[in-house]
């Protein structure tokens, strides 16, 4: 939710070409 809302807010205006993961955390992984 947190990345939607930066999306949709005025900070992203200069976002472009970007690839997030928003997989709730099952991509973290311990060392």
């Amino acid at each position: 939710a947190k990345v939607v809302t930066f999306l949709l807010s005025d900070k992203s205006t200069y976002v472009s070409g970007s690839d997030w993961a928003v997989d709730g955390g099952l991509g973290a992984r311990s060392a």
